[in-house]
């Protein structure tokens, strides 16, 4: 009884320190038009080239932002522009290829759509391996599934370097 008490306590000191310190949820939701979703809303992201991939990534920024859907309806924009970039990396005796190296490299510029300046830009880079197997097809599938695996996976990353940087420096309006 007296450690649970002591645990208790800890608890309590531990949680009443953390709020002090400053540290507050990224994410954090104080309502319907709150911070980084306000901003988030409000940003409309512009078509990537770059076939599976761009499309791919495109589509989660808009899912992960509830972007809006046209340009004059958006405080900011969202340009990407993607290189990506395949590599052998196994090899058999015979020279034939059974794994492949599949990396996706993003450049993103997050401008003000009035005034045209630029508020944010960054890069980021992944990579997703995937194998060679006897069936075209299913080779095939493997290469869109590491391209559209890769493409979230920047999508994700540039989420949070957004939300990061609006957490940092809230709008002058």
């Amino acid at each position: 009884m007296r450690s649970r008490l002591l645990g208790l306590a800890c608890a309590v000191a531990m949680s009443t320190a953390l709020c002090g310190c400053g540290l507050h949820p990224l994410y954090a939701d104080y309502g319907p038009d709150s911070g980084s979703q306000q901003i988030f809303r409000s940003i409309y992201v512009e078509p990537i080239d770059g076939e599976v991939a761009g499309y791919e990534m495109r589509n989660s920024l808009i899912d992960l932002l509830h972007g809006v859907n046209r340009p004059e309806e958006a405080e900011y924009r969202l340009t990407i522009s993607i290189r990506q970039l395949i590599q052998s990396i196994a090899i058999e005796n015979d020279a034939s290829i059974t794994r492949y190296n599949y990396s996706l490299y993003a450049n993103y510029e997050l401008t003000d759509r009035k005034t045209g300046k630029s508020i944010v830009k960054g890069s980021e880079n992944t990579l997703s391996p995937y194998d060679v197997v006897a069936s075209p097809y299913a080779t095939e599938v493997a290469e869109r599934n590491a391209q559209k695996t890769g493409a979230r996976d920047i999508a994700s990353r540039i989420q949070v370097e957004l939300a990061v940087h609006f957490a940092n420096n809230v709008p002058q309006k």
